[in-house]
């Protein structure tokens, strides 16, 4: 018979002993979610402990449990329980990351940071490897593959959809504040990233000049004069200036707007046909009332 792992000892760390985890890439906001995790401490306390590690410097980093933290200082406690690892740097992100993804509420620059933090831990941890197997190391595009597909399978999400995320971390902080109040949208963000920085912050004054929100076509095309050494600053103004005639005639829900509505395991088209099902149940329901 193997021996069983020895149980990890969850132990009351004083709250004062305990600070956020490095560049962690997720906001803890007080709004209603936070007030119903302080609710529910002042009556059960805190059920799940927190993960933490110790620190060389003195006392230890919170790795997975920031908002219970958060929360459990709200609600006035001096403690919190906690589980005390000893994990690598790599090891570390890995975990924060991993136990953040499972939120429902996570904006695009959230889950872009998240992505990139993991992707570079993993490609670090394989670095690891190869040193101490003394095998031939492969090439830079195969290891980063490798490390994309990991986190595109942990995060339940296409190759694709990982690589787009992650370009979002190529954009300046200016503009990453926008995508964040979604001032820009997922799609044309993804596209502005490839501009340079310099173009990127003509890109800024091209949109507070035009008052415009760029669409997907106008990023494109962005990109593509951008590739051919034409973005100029009148090219960016006369772009964003123009009139979206298509903007008239085609609505664009964002995807984690719709996806709150929904199980996880819905595909777009399930979304889609659900959306039309209840569109025409509320169109015969008007004509019923306008009959009477």
């Amino acid at each position: 018979m193997s021996k069983q792992e020895p149980r990890e000892q969850v132990q009351q760390i004083p709250l004062s002993e305990i600070h956020p985890f490095r560049n962690h890439p997720f906001k803890v906001l007080d709004d209603e979610l936070m007030q119903q995790t302080i609710d529910s401490i002042m009556q059960v306390g805190i059920l799940n402990p927190a993960i933490i590690r110790p620190d060389p410097e003195g006392g230890y980093e919170m790795v997975a449990g920031h908002r219970r933290l958060h929360a459990a200082d709200l609600a006035g406690l001096k403690t919190i329980p906690a589980i005390v690892r000893n994990l690598t740097d790599d090891e570390a992100v890995i975990l924060m990351v991993d136990s953040n993804l499972q939120r429902e509420t996570i904006s695009p620059m959230e889950r872009a940071q998240a992505y990139k933090m993991k992707l570079e831990a993993l490609k670090h941890q394989g670095k690891k490897v190869e040193l101490q197997t003394d095998s031939t190391s492969p090439q830079v595009g195969e290891k980063s593959s490798w490390a994309v597909s990991i986190v595109a399978n942990d995060a339940n999400a296409s190759r694709s959809q990982v690589q787009r995320f992650i370009r979002l971390t190529e954009l300046l902080p200016e503009v990453q504040e926008k995508v964040e109040s979604k001032e820009i949208a997922f799609s044309p963000a993804v596209e502005l990233s490839y501009l340079t920085h310099d173009e990127q912050r003509q890109f800024l004054d091209a949109m507070d000049y035009s008052q415009n929100t760029p669409s997907l076509s106008q990023a494109q095309r962005l990109k593509k004069l951008s590739r051919e050494g034409k973005c100029t600053q009148e090219a960016m103004f006369a772009i964003m200036s123009e009139d979206k005639k298509d903007d008239l005639t085609r609505i664009t829900l964002d995807n984690d707007v719709l996806r709150k509505y929904f199980p996880r395991n819905y595909t777009p088209l399930q979304m889609q046909q659900t959306i039309i099902k209840l569109l025409e149940q509320w169109q015969k329901k008007r004509q019923r009332q306008n009959e009477r």
